[in-house]
């Protein structure tokens, strides 16, 4: 008695009834594995952060030039009082060359407001639309300044208008030569910190003498680091001032 053939399928021909379970479990197996692996490897990525442009927004407050450009906030239609906002220009650029010479002088701003958390940004307007003096609607206003200590923090170096949402991802390795080209361009240096300081997580960084860094820390942006310095809050942002002898990766 002659044995029975086993089915056998070639791609020009009909797929044979007794093959066609077993194909449609290996499709649907190879779908779902696919799947879970896409959604396995999504979950160990970095969080691209909920911040992004938030609108327009106007401001009037006491402008802050050291380390880097910053409002300390009086008035404004989205801005609370007392909020401290960093200021950067359109592309990968600061505003230093928009605000020489106008420490401590009351300004109103324009442009669109970035966020992420509890910091706060501002991409201004070009001309005098985005920045120009104007008379200080609350002269009694004050910064209040307080010296925290010294602390040794482990985080992250990032680029202060990437970070709120300007860009995406706007932290770690994948956002490195971006965060390097904002950082050259004079946008506020912000350090992530791995755990909160004073209730925050987000720090202005300065040197030492509390004026803006230099290329020094162009090696270490979107890394995992430690670093040592001086905290100081100014309003309700905390300035970060380093030792950058001290920056290394950490383990």
């Amino acid at each position: 008695m002659a044995k029975p053939q086993e089915p056998f399928f070639v791609g020009w021909g009909k797929v044979p009834k007794a093959l066609k379970s077993f194909l449609l479990l290996c499709t649907a197996s190879f779908v779902i594995s696919f799947a879970v692996a896409a959604f396995a490897i999504s979950a160990t990525q970095t969080d691209t952060g909920s911040g992004a442009f938030m609108g327009r927004v106007n401001a009037t407050g006491i402008l802050q030039n050291d380390p880097y450009p910053v409002l300390h906030v009086i008035e404004s239609d989205r801005f609370e009082r007392g909020e401290v906002v960093l200021l950067s220009a359109g592309g990968k650029n600061g505003v230093f060359n928009r605000t020489e010479g106008l420490d401590g002088e009351a300004v109103k701003l324009s442009g669109l407001r970035v966020e992420r958390g509890d910091l706060d940004g501002l991409q201004l307007r070009g001309g005098m639309r985005g920045l120009g003096l104007t008379d200080n609607p609350d002269p009694d206003f004050e910064i209040e300044v307080e010296a925290l200590g010294r602390w040794k923090l482990s985080g992250e170096i990032c680029d202060g208008k990437c970070l709120t949402g300007a860009m995406r991802p706007g932290n770690g390795l994948a956002h490195k030569a971006c965060a390097n080209l904002c950082l050259i361009g004079d946008v506020p240096p912000v350090f992530v910190s791995s755990g909160p300081v004073d209730g925050k997580e987000f720090l202005l960084m300065a040197n030492a003498d509390g004026k803006r860094l230099g290329d020094e820390i162009l090696d270490f942006t979107a890394t995992y680091v430690e670093i040592e310095g001086d905290v100081e809050r100014r309003g309700n942002m905390l300035v970060f001032k380093i030792d950058t002898d001290t920056i290394r990766l950490a383990r």
